[in-house]
């Protein structure tokens, strides 16, 4: 039942049993309206990414994820007979689709996964980046920049992006879609072939190329979640293990999970071990979803400097200096992120890497091929889930 003074909200059922928030709900004062926080925007000191004001989550218990409602449990229950295994994984006779596809990779073997680094708004770019990644990468994670908040939409991106003979996780976000744009968009993924789906609150609008659009946060990321996996996702989310209140980000991730998330993208933890150190903290609280790393690539100051705008980013000690100081940046940074890379995937629990990072402007496609060389020096036999190249 909706607040008195609040809007009039979809059925609970609408977020997969979600109560509706109440006025006083937990967190009451997040700029981004959250109702399962907190976000990644925390700063190091604790404070907002907003304002320098504390986030109202840090003395805040961890919100549970609604599960008790029987017909939520039987889900999650039904979700977890149908894991798929290694045997399941097999080729049958009846083609699988995206989400099916990937879901039977990541239970065959580790994947990689690479940052999408096509200009906003420009269809060649898009295009080109696609062509370098393909065959080479699992799939592209196509969110947005804080550089460029106007994009294709992402049904749409998606699209381009399956045409162009890659898959597509697809990042989606709550700043700037309510509820129903929300359900629309995820119509639209399914149609289009999207093989994941990110769920992410997002970052505020203040922060970013446009502060003067107004952010929306009619849902957050865990409620996305229950929303995604209920339109028939393979769903995923981020969490960031160095990111206040620390102590308490695997019982957060755990929430995540419950609501329907499959998949959890690490943020940048500084190495292999704050990884697992993560991944055992998450275990103990009950929750084992198929963990990928992010991988930071740099190849110049340009990339270093995007990489450095990301929200309580930690790296591994001398990470950036040995690449910016070295005689070729360039190779320097391919060969800090494919060791990176194969420290992260030899913990256990780690289902695969993402190389996260972008490009200044104008670099976009010699930063997709630097990607594609990385996945290629792994040797994971990425792009076998990736969508057939329409000329094929």
């Amino acid at each position: 039942m909706s607040a008195p003074d609040a809007p009039a909200a979809a059925p609970a059922e609408a977020l997969g049993q979600a109560a509706v928030r109440p006025t006083d709900r937990p967190g009451a004062g997040c700029p981004k309206q959250m109702h399962f926080g907190p976000c990644g925007g925390v700063e190091f000191d604790g404070t907002c990414e907003v304002g320098e004001f504390a986030c109202v989550f840090l003395e805040t218990p961890t919100v549970r994820w609604p599960t008790a409602e029987p017909a939520l449990q039987t889900a999650l229950s039904n979700a977890e007979s149908a894991r798929p295994t290694a045997e399941s994984a097999l080729p049958s006779s009846e083609p699988l689709s995206p989400a099916a596809a990937m879901r039977a990779l990541l239970a065959t073997r580790q994947i990689v996964v690479a940052d999408f680094p096509a200009r906003a708004l420009d269809a060649r770019s898009l295009a080109d980046c696609a062509g370098a990644l393909a065959g080479r990468v699992d799939a592209a994670l196509a969110g947005d920049s804080g550089r460029n908040r106007v994009q294709f939409p992402p049904a749409y991106r998606a699209h381009l992006i399956r045409e162009a003979g890659l898959a597509v996780w697809t990042g989606l976000n709550c700043r700037d879609r309510n509820r129903v744009a929300l359900e629309g968009e995820l119509a639209g993924l399914a149609d289009a072939g999207a093989s994941a789906v990110h769920c992410v609150t997002g970052d505020h609008t203040l922060t970013g190329g446009r502060p003067d659009a107004q952010p929306v946060f009619d849902l957050d990321s865990t409620e996305l979640a229950a929303l995604a996996r209920r339109a028939g996702h393979l769903v995923s989310v981020g969490e960031s293990p160095c990111t206040p209140p620390v102590d308490r980000r695997a019982a957060r991730l755990a929430e995540k999970v419950r609501a329907g998330a499959e998949v959890c993208f690490v943020n940048h933890a500084g190495g292999a071990e704050p990884v697992r150190r993560f991944i055992g903290e998450s275990h103990e609280a009950g929750v084992a979803p198929a963990f990928v790393a992010c991988v930071p690539v740099v190849l110049d100051r340009g990339s270093a400097a995007l990489l450095r705008s990301f929200t309580t980013l930690v790296l591994p000690e001398g990470f950036l200096e040995g690449i910016l100081d070295a005689t070729d940046p360039h190779r320097a940074g391919l060969d800090a992120a494919t060791r990176l890379c194969e420290e992260l995937l030899q913990v256990e629990g780690v289902a695969g890497v993402n190389l996260s990072g972008g490009a200044a402007d104008g670099g976009e496609v010699a930063f997709a091929e630097a990607m594609g060389a990385v996945a290629d020096r792994l040797g994971l036999g990425a792009g076998s889930a990736a969508a057939p190249h329409p000329e094929s």
